[in-house]
C-alpha cells in the first residue's frame, strides 16, 4: 500500500545505521521528532465538496485527501502534521479520451477548475489545489495507461498519457524495446507528467530528455482536440509540441503521447571511479561530453555527498575497504565519487567503455570496478525512501536543481551551498548541503544540490526554514545565470523566478497564450505563471 503522507510503499523502508544518525547530529544538531498526525485527523479537515453529485467523479474525502498534495517538502510538512489546507472538491478517473473531453465541457459549463494528475510525485506544487471560491476537480489519468501501438520499423510507440514508468517499460520490454526514461520518481510518475514538466531521466545522456523522446500526441482543450503528428522533423512554422512540453496542464490535458523508442540494450555496465577533487571530476565529465562518448550516465558527487553517501549506505565493511584503498592512493578529504553506466550493442558499448575508462584515468580517476555501480543500480529507486527515515529521525531533506555552463557549474554549486548554510546560521541552526552532477551537455551540466536540516517542533517553523532556504538558493541561481529548473518544471514554487529566464516579453507571450486557450483560467490555475 502506498503511503498517504510520505514516499513509496508502506512495506519498504530505507534504514540508516546509528553511525549515520551520529554523523548528522555532529554536523547539524538534533532535530525535533514530532508524532505524525493520523489519517483520521487529516480526513476530518476535508470540507464539504462544492461540486454537485455526478457519476463522472467522486467526492469521497479519502480520494480528495490522496490528491490534495504532492511530494514537495511543504507538502510533507502539511501531510505529516495533518494541516492539509485546500482539498480538491472531487476526483475523476477517466478511462477514455471522450470521458476527458466531457470533463472539460462540464468544467467550462459549471466554472470548475481542473487539475491534471499523474503519479502525484510533483515536488513543486503542480497538482495542489489553491484556495479560492471556485470548485476544483482533479483528473487522475492513471487508468489511461495502455500501449496503443508499437511501430517497430520506425521505432515509434503510442501510449495513453497516464502510463507510469514501470507500465511503459513493461509494455515495451515484452517486445524487446525501451523508452529509457528513468527519473528518480520512475516507479510512480507518468508519461503525461514527464511531458508536462520537461522531465529528465537518469540515463538522459544516452536516451535523451523527454523533449527528445516526445514526438507528438493528442491534447484535449476547451477548443477541441489538438493533434500533434509525430513527423521525423518539420520546418512548418513553430513547433507546437513545445507548447505542451513544460505546459503543466495550463492549455489542455494530454491524453496520448507518441514517443521515440529503441531496442533494449544487450550490454549494460555500471561502475565507479574516484577523483582526488571535484574539479578533476568535472573536467572528466566535460571532456566526455565534448568528445561525445556514447554512455548512459555519469553521476559525480562532490566530497561532502561522497562522504555522506558512504556513511548513510550502512555498508560498514565495504566503506572501510573503500576508505583504506582511497587513503593509500592519496585520495583523502576532497575525494569525489563518480558512478557511470554504459549500455547498448555489445561491441560498440565495450568500445565506449574503453574510451571512457581511458579518459577517466587521464583525469586522475581511480577506477574501482563494478561493486559500487551495482549497489547504486540496485538502490536507484529506493533512495527517495531515505526521506521517510530522516524525517522520523527529526530531519527534513529537500533538493535544489539547476543547469549552467561548465565554467559556472562549480561556482554555482559552491554559492548555492553557501546560501543554504548561511540562511540556517541566521536562524541559529545548521544545514548539511552537498551537490552532484548527473546530466551533462557539451555546453554545461546540471547542478543538483541536496540539503538536510533539523525539523522544528512547530511545523510552521520548519516551513519557514525551508522557505528561507528556497528563496536564498533560488536568488543565487538566477543571479549566477542558472536555469530555475533543469528537470522538475515550475509549478508554484519556481513561478516567482520564471521571469528572470523568460524576460518580460516572454512572460507576456505565455500569458497571452493561456488567456487565449483558457480565458476563464480553469486549467490548473496558479501554476507556471
Amino acid at each position: 500500500m502506498r503511503r498517504w503522507n510520505g514516499w513509496g510503499e508502506t512495506e519498504i523502508d530505507y534504514p540508516v545505521p546509528d553511525t549515520a544518525s551520529r554523523y548528522l547530529e555532529s554536523l547539524i544538531g538534533v532535530g525535533e521528532v514530532v508524532p505524525d498526525a493520523t489519517l483520521e485527523t487529516a480526513l476530518a479537515q476535508a470540507p464539504a465538496s462544492r461540486l454537485p453529485e455526478n457519476p463522472a467523479y467522486t467526492t469521497a474525502a479519502l480520494n480528495r485527501l490522496h490528491h490534495a498534495r504532492g511530494q514537495s517538502l511543504p507538502d510533507w510538512i502539511a501531510l505529516r502534521h495533518g494541516q492539509i489546507g485546500a482539498f480538491p472538491d472531487g476526483v475523476a478517473y477517466p478511462q477514455t479520451v471522450p470521458e476527458v473531453a466531457e470533463l472539460l465541457r462540464l468544467a467550462q459549463q459549471k466554472h470548475i477548475c481542473l487539475i491534471p494528475y499523474g503519479g502525484g510525485t510533483s515536488v513543486l506544487g503542480h497538482i495542489n489545489p489553491l484556495a479560492g471560491e471556485r470548485p476544483v476537480l482533479t483528473i487522475d489519468m492513471r487508468r489511461m495507461n495502455h500501449l496503443l501501438s508499437l511501430d517497430k520499423k520506425n521505432h515509434l510507440a503510442k501510449f495513453e498519457a497516464g502510463a507510469s514508468g514501470p507500465e511503459v517499460e513493461a509494455s515495451l520490454s515484452a517486445q524487446g524495446y525501451t523508452l529509457g526514461h528513468f527519473p528518480q520518481s520512475f516507479e510512480y510518475s507518468t508519461l503525461g507528467g514527464w511531458v508536462a514538466t520537461r522531465s529528465s531521466g537518469q540515463q538522459s545522456h544516452l536516451y535523451g530528455r523527454i523533449e527528445d523522446l516526445f514526438l507528438g500526441g493528442r491534447l484535449e482543450t476547451f477548443y477541441g482536440t489538438m493533434e500533434l503528428p509525430p513527423f521525423p522533423d518539420s520546418a512548418a512554422g513553430p513547433d507546437l509540441r513545445q507548447l505542451v512540453l513544460g505546459g503543466e496542464g495550463r492549455i489542455g490535458i494530454l491524453t496520448q503521447a507518441t514517443v521515440r523508442v529503441r531496442p533494449r540494450p544487450v550490454f549494460e555496465r555500471y561502475a565507479a571511479a574516484f577523483f582526488p577533487t571535484w574539479e578533476h571530476g568535472l573536467e572528466a565529465l566535460r571532456r566526455a561530453a565534448q568528445e561525445r562518448i556514447p554512455m548512459g550516465m555519469l553521476r559525480l558527487s562532490d566530497a561532502t555527498e561522497t562522504e555522506t553517501t558512504l556513511i548513510l549506505s550502512g555498508k560498514k565493511r565495504l566503506v572501510g575497504a573503500a576508505r583504506g584503498l582511497l587513503n593509500a592512493a592519496g585520495y583523502r578529504t576532497e575525494r569525489c565519487l563518480l558512478v557511470y553506466a554504459i549500455a547498448g550493442e555489445t561491441r560498440t558499448a565495450q568500445q565506449s567503455l574503453s574510451r571512457l575508462k581511458s579518459l577517466l584515468v587521464a583525469c586522475r580517476g581511480l577506477l574501482v570496478g563494478q561493486w559500487i555501480g551495482k549497489m547504486w543500480k540496485k538502490n536507484q529507486f529506493r533512495t527517495p525512501y531515505m526521506r521517510n527515515t530522516l524525517w522520523e529521525l527529526g530531519y527534513a531533506l529537500d533538493t535544489i536543481e539547476t543547469a549552467t555552463t561548465w565554467e559556472q557549474a562549480p561556482v554555482l554549486a559552491a554559492r548555492v551551498q553557501a546560501a543554504i548554510c548561511a540562511t540556517m546560521e541566521e536562524q541559529n541552526q545548521q544545514a548539511l548541503a552537498f551537490t552532484h552532477v548527473s546530466h551533462i551537455y557539451e555546453t554545461g551540466a546540471n547542478v543538483y544540490t541536496t540539503f538536510i536540516f533539523p525539523r522544528a517542533a512547530d511545523p510552521a517553523a520548519t516551513l519557514e526554514r525551508w522557505q528561507a532556504i528556497k528563496r536564498a538558493a533560488s536568488l543565487v541561481i538566477v543571479k549566477e545565470g542558472g536555469t530555475i529548473s533543469h528537470q522538475h518544471g515550475v509549478g508554484v514554487d519556481h513561478a516567482p523566478y520564471l521571469s528572470y529566464e523568460k524576460s518580460a516579453v516572454g512572460m507576456k507571450m505565455l500569458a497571452v497564450l493561456h488567456e487565449c486557450m483558457d480565458p476563464d483560467d480553469l486549467m490548473n490555475p496558479g501554476k507556471l505563471i
